[in-house]
């Protein structure tokens, strides 16, 4: 079911009450903000979503090698990114809540390939099949076999799970809620069964020391990991699409994704006569907006940020309970593996076995997010930006943009290649970069194109500041040590 069913009727455009560029993009319609639900819980989706694909190798892997190196100390540094990336969150929402159309499409309002560099640079950092791979090890602890074949099926299940859902949004929502609440009755259980007295006599240090970085581990290390905990890259710029699909604001106005298959398609022609809808700021307007913003930030506030730093936290004990103070671990996978060894003697072999397959679903699902969301991005550039008018629906160029990544997945485990070092290189600075660039451009978006009762200021604009000093740092430190480590 799409949220275009109430778009007939001639379109206003004789003057836009917002302030929006027009030389690169059409003018958008001029429509009524719909009211919000009166319950807060409808409109749930969007910050699970986000934390469900956030909820990969940094939460499995990267904080829990910290917490084994270094102690309970710089769990500060996960709060202050989670932090930090629901302000940038809630900048993407901003824009599309007022307008429909998602923050790149805003960006392309300036220059009109700043959408094309988003969605390289997106696919430079998710182009090799990591998670899935990753995904596929574990399940190779469990049941033996190639992980590159499993890998192979893994990619496989992907492309068939979004082609085949009526509605790709409601089946990607699904499956992180089924994601997060198996995550949570693992942990629930791990807390009982196997975190330490000790580790939770340690757990105040990470309040306590805030400021303080272990300097065993490296600053570019630490700051990779208060940058990317939660989300990162062209992850948080899709939550534009999330609450398009979920029928935010004025998204009500723009269809769905749908499947070539099994879902209803709009016509083609309906989605390329304005790039946006936006609202006059009218007494009634107002209130309704005031109400989507605040709900807006409850639901971001209440999954993404919450259940990102509880997870992170949880996962932080464990490995603290099972491995600190052991030398010699490796910051990838077969971390993983050490800790489920660990959990084996120390709970019994069954928990060892239930961590590996709860860790191998948590980033397939993540994996399924990471191709969503990259073939999300490319699809809206390609449709908004150079195929304003043709007759392929963006759902149709979505669909084909998924399966080219499992295919150029596919290629690439079968051919047996280990990471390449160039792809390794992109992959270690884009994000970083990526962020740093488009907390500039959401500041000058949120600034110049809405009007004075809905832009960014205040508090919130200092905070997209302080985004752009974190991941611009981020961007010079990783380029830096990546130049020193492989040229």
């Amino acid at each position: 079911m799409t949220h275009a069913d109430d778009r007939l009727g001639a379109p206003d455009r004789a003057r836009s009450p917002f302030p929006l560029r027009t030389r690169n993009l059409p003018p958008p319609q001029v429509r009524e903000l719909p009211a919000p639900p009166r319950q807060a819980w409808r409109i749930i989706g969007p910050g699970i979503v986000a934390a469900g694909v956030g909820l990969s190798s940094g939460e499995f892997i990267l904080w829990p090698y910290i917490a084994s190196q270094a102690g309970l100390v710089f769990l500060w540094g996960a709060v202050v990114g989670v932090v930090t990336q629901w302000f940038i969150n809630m900048e993407v929402e901003r824009y599309t809540l007022a307008t429909g159309e998602t923050a790149v499409t805003g960006f392309n309002r300036y220059w009109r390939h700043w959408g094309a560099v988003m969605a390289a640079l997106t696919y430079a950092a998710n182009l090799w099949p990591g998670w899935a791979t990753s995904s596929a090890t574990m399940l190779s602890y469990v049941f033996g076999g190639n992980p590159a074949v499993i890998g192979v099926a893994l990619l496989a299940a992907i492309g068939a799970i979004l082609t085949m859902a009526p509605v790709v949004y409601n089946a990607l929502e699904r499956l992180l809620f089924v994601k997060l609440a198996v995550i949570g009755g693992f942990f629930a259980l791990a807390t009982v069964l196997a975190v330490k007295a000790s580790s939770w006599a340690d757990l105040p240090q990470g309040a306590t020391h805030v400021g303080q970085f272990p300097s065993e581990l490296g600053i570019a290390v630490l700051m990779g990991a208060i940058a990317y905990a939660g989300a990162g890259g062209g992850q948080n710029l899709c939550q534009s699409n999330w609450i398009r699909d979920k029928g935010f604001g004025m998204g009500h106005y723009v269809p769905c994704l749908v499947s070539p298959v099994t879902g209803k398609e709009e016509s083609a022609v309906s989605t390329t006569s304005a790039a946006g809808y936006v609202f006059e700021p009218t007494g009634e307007n107002l209130a309704r907006w005031r109400r989507w913003w605040r709900f807006a930030n409850l639901e971001q506030g209440m999954t993404f940020g919450f259940v990102t730093v509880a997870t992170i936290v949880l996962s932080s004990l464990l490995a603290h309970s099972m491995l600190f103070g052991t030398e010699g671990l490796s910051n990838d996978v077969d971390f993983v593996r050490e800790e489920g060894e660990r959990l084996q003697g120390a709970v019994g072999g069954w928990f060892g076995v239930t961590f590996w397959m709860i860790g191998a679903f948590s980033l397939f699902t993540a994996a399924t997010g990471i191709v969503d969301y990259t073939s999300r991005m490319a699809a809206d550039v390609l449709k908004n930006t150079y195929l304003r008018g043709r007759s392929v629906t963006e759902s149709r160029l979505y669909f084909r943009l998924v399966w080219g990544m499992v295919a150029i997945g596919a290629i690439v485990l079968f051919s047996g290649f280990d990471q390449p070092l160039v792809l390794l290189v992109i992959s270690a600075c884009v994000a970083g970069l990526m962020m740093f660039v488009y907390s500039i451009l959401l500041l000058v978006l949120n600034r110049g194109s809405l009007p004075r009762q809905l832009r960014v200021r205040n508090y919130r604009a200092a905070a997209l500041v302080w985004a752009v000093l974190l991941y611009g740092t981020l961007a010079v430190l990783t380029v830096r040590q990546q130049i020193i480590d492989h040229f």
